[in-house]
């Protein structure tokens, strides 16, 4: 069984005391972020030398979505606009032009190495959405959510990038973000369920989701990455059966040292624990607290993975010119 948790690393090149390390915790999988980014050639000689520090073809993750929130930026690879520009842009068309989006991405994602993506955020924009995620989201009601986002996850998949739902079971109502704060909602479970839930229960055969760090007052006092009560509601009344990862452990949201918070999370339900700032003393102390992957995680571990399939044949410059139609080129930041 390998370690529960996805880790990141400091530079654009792996260091020896670094490859010792992740050796030694044999982590499940990796994350990368612009720190780590400097070309197409470069990324596939880090991602290959992480992989070879573990000796297994672990899943590398970044986060892609387009906007402000994509490692991976030009000249070498696209320059999107945020999902919710183009899902305005796009109209009735807008789960297509999704399904687009997500397999270009796919495309430079594998062509660098890369093979997991921690997009698409499921969450609903609402008015009160902090700035920080409102242009993320897919839509602004669960239904086009919904339909946007498996759009997102059916194009990653054919293009052989495993998606990660997230902010599971629903960020689009914290006003703060939770980065550097732990944001509250007050909203009854029924409103709840009817609408920031749905796009999750909808999209509950996702191979992997990521926790919102939320306190939703009407379950629990407790952040969701750290509730029974809400991981609880995440497998049980939303559905979803794949392997659950935290969102950053180190965010300021949560509170408690990183082995207190990796430990709550896993108490909780959570299956893996990802840290994302590459601090060698904090992955220390996450990787104790982690431990292994129980076996009911590596069962959910392997099915993710077994998810993650060589890209289906595709016109990629078709592709392109498509999404530009549909979108009147609102897609593309260049």
């Amino acid at each position: 069984m390998a370690g529960a948790t996805i880790l990141g690393c400091a530079d654009t090149a792996l260091g020896a005391g670094e490859a010792a390390f992740f050796r030694q915790a044999d982590p499940w999988g990796f994350i990368l972020f612009a720190r780590n980014v400097e070309s197409p050639a470069q990324l596939r000689r880090l991602t290959g030398d992480l992989r070879a520090a573990v000796g297994r073809d672990a899943p590398v993750f970044v986060d892609q979505e387009g906007g402000r929130v994509q490692r991976l930026r030009a000249p070498q690879w696209r320059e999107w606009r945020p999902p919710l520009v183009q899902a305005r842009a796009a109209g009735p068309l807008a789960a297509r032009a999704f399904w687009l989006r997500a397999r270009l991405i796919a495309h430079e994602l594998r062509a660098s190495g890369i093979d997991g993506n921690c997009a698409p955020c499921l969450d609903l924009a609402m008015p009160q959405t902090h700035p920080f995620l409102r242009n993320r989201c897919l839509g602004e009601t669960a239904e086009a959510v919904a339909a946007n986002g498996r759009a997102w996850v059916e194009g990653h998949l054919a293009g052989g990038v495993l998606p990660v739902v997230k902010h599971i079971p629903g960020h689009g109502r914290a006003t703060l973000d939770s980065h550097h704060a732990l944001p509250h909602t007050p909203a009854p479970l029924t409103e709840l369920t009817a609408q920031d839930f749905a796009p999750f229960a909808a999209l509950a055969e996702a191979p992997l989701a990521m926790t919102a760090h939320v306190v939703f007052e009407a379950v629990d006092p407790a952040p969701a990455t750290t509730s029974s009560a809400i991981i609880g509601l995440i497998r049980h009344r939303i559905g979803f059966r794949g392997l659950l990862m935290t969102d950053d452990i180190s965010m300021n949201a949560l509170s408690g040292s990183v082995g207190q918070r990796a430990a709550a999370a896993l108490a909780a339900g959570c299956d893996v624990i990802l840290h994302c700032n590459g601090k060698p003393a904090e992955m220390e102390e996450a990787v104790a607290a982690a431990g292994r992957l129980s076996a009911p995680a590596t069962a959910r571990a392997d099915r993710a993975l077994a998810a993650r399939c060589l890209p289906d044949p595709v016109d990629i410059a078709a592709c392109e010119a498509e999404l530009r139609l549909l979108t009147g080129g609102a897609a593309y930041a260049g």
